[in-house]
């Protein structure tokens, strides 16, 4: 029997494979589509998802394949610095292309062990006590202990479990898509700029030897966005919104995107998961999509790998929900509220002039990049130490950093007393003594997700929380 099915190849199920196969778990990836598509729909990637690479030790690769460039507010497409001493050694956004993104973690969940198998549509599940079976088209059958649905917006593995996607239905559509233009590239980095004084759902970004990537406000909202644009629709938008096609030909590929915002009730039922789109949609504003999927994964994987090898205390696995659910509705509210300074209506308009001003307050700009980056998620994890349930971020140590410390997917207890011990979990936890690290807190314990699951210096309360995230100790 496979320990677990990941249903979807993109960047949450190949994120989620790699984090279940450094625990050992035997991983098997389908993915419907023969091929990665080939088309780029997100351009970067956040501070937190760029520290979960650090900690994972997989950051090199996505540097040597991107830009960096430095971290700006871009709350409703308001464009405000970044406030100082931001509380990350990662204060910059990644600019890399989504294919990119793909292929990395595709790369990393494979050479990890995953076997991933393109051109395998699942199209029936059921479950029972010990497992789920997975029916795939071609008629075979797959055995599981688990499996997670990472299978995009239009989840199939959603739809099977019949979990309620509540939520409102697009109101406005875009297109997307690249193609070549002909016009001066002069001309046309000044005809956007003037129509974005007004119209933010548009732009053309070159990407070399006369190729632009092009998004373009659609006509109206069709019955079907899997259907993609006709280039003649495309350049009718074009000259609607700006006056001129810009001379486009030789389209590449062409899509569209709606901005229909979706949360699933569930994300767990039985030995069922969501993760990344299957669980929830929302706009693009913010570019926070394909980052909240990878975090999904990298809180579930350690957490499910548990229940696999047998050590997770009761409610763990349930904790993924209770978890990232309000994370996905605060994301969900944000967009929708990004999407409403973006409307052109008047009252629209004047909130966004008051939050223009409202972001030159420090606090506020902190608050909104906080909410974009996702660095200022924290846990409940009940009441104490202000560092519980937060990330911790990077910090220098006698040897080397924090972050290279949790490359093994393991709890870490970092102890400035070195007068405390975790000593039945060693199988599970890492006990670093240092009296030098740049700590708010004596000492804390974190989970594999980097997460402060308690910080202080009693010893005996440190007893009571080692059992809640890391199960009973191991047998003398």
């Amino acid at each position: 029997m496979i320990d677990v099915i990941v249903v979807g190849g993109g960047p949450t199920g190949m994120m989620l494979a790699g984090e279940l196969r450094l625990h050992g778990v035997r991983v098997i990836v389908l993915e419907k589509e023969p091929a990665p598509p080939p088309y780029v729909r997100s351009l970067g990637l956040h501070v937190r998802s760029i520290e979960v690479l650090d900690q994972r030790g997989m950051l090199e690769p996505f540097l040597e394949h991107a830009q960096r460039y430095p971290l700006r507010n871009l709350f409703a497409g308001l464009d405000r610095p970044a406030p100082d001493r931001m509380d990350t050694a990662h204060a910059y956004i990644l600019g890399i292309p989504q294919t990119v993104t793909d292929r990395l973690l595709a790369e990393h969940a494979a050479r990890a062990g995953a076997e991933i198998r393109r051109g395998h549509e699942l199209t029936g599940l059921s479950q029972d006590e010990d497992g789920v079976t997975a029916e795939l088209a071609d008629g075979s059958r797959l055995r599981s202990r688990y499996l997670v649905g990472c299978d995009g917006g239009r989840s199939t593995v959603r739809r099977l479990l019949g979990v309620g996607f509540p939520g409102e239905p697009g109101r406005t559509e875009t297109l997307l898509g690249e193609m070549e233009a002909t016009e001066d590239p002069a001309k046309i980095a000044a005809v956007v700029a003037e129509v974005r004084r007004t119209q933010l759902r548009f732009g053309l970004m070159p990407l070399g030897d006369g190729v632009y990537r092009v998004v373009a406000p659609a006509e109206g909202v069709t019955g079907d966005r899997a259907v993609p644009p006709t280039f003649e629709e495309f350049r009718r938008q074009l000259i609607a919104t700006a006056g001129t096609d810009f001379g486009v030909r030789a389209p590449r590929w062409l899509s569209r995107f709606g901005d229909a915002t979706r949360l699933a009730e569930r994300y767990r039922v039985g030995r069922v998961l969501l993760a990344g789109d299957a669980a929830h949609i929302h706009p693009p504003a913010g570019g926070q999509g394909l980052n909240l999927g990878i975090q999904d994964a990298f809180n579930l994987g350690w957490k499910l790998a548990a229940e696999v090898a047998g050590w997770a205390p009761d409610g763990l696995l349930d904790s993924y929900h209770a978890e990232r659910h309000p994370v996905a509705a605060d994301v969900l509210d944000n967009t929708r509220a990004q999407m409403e300074l973006m409307s052109l209506d008047p009252g629209a308009q004047a909130v966004r002039r008051l939050l223009a001003e409202l972001m030159d307050v420090e606090e506020v700009n902190r608050r909104l990049i906080e909410k974009i980056t996702a660095i200022g998620v924290r846990y409940d994890l009940g009441e104490g130490h202000p560092l519980l349930g937060r990330r911790l971020r990077d910090i220098p140590l006698r040897r080397g950093r924090l972050y290279e410390l949790t490359r093994g997917g393991r709890g870490l207890l970092l102890d400035r007393t070195g007068r405390l011990s975790a000593a039945g979990w060693a199988d599970r936890v890492d006990h670093v003594v240092d009296g030098d690290a740049a700590l708010d807190a004596p000492a804390v314990l974190l989970r594999p997700d980097g997460h402060v699951a308690w910080a202080g210096d009693d010893q005996r309360d440190l007893l009571t929380r080692l059992p809640r995230w890391f199960g009973a100790p191991a047998a003398a």
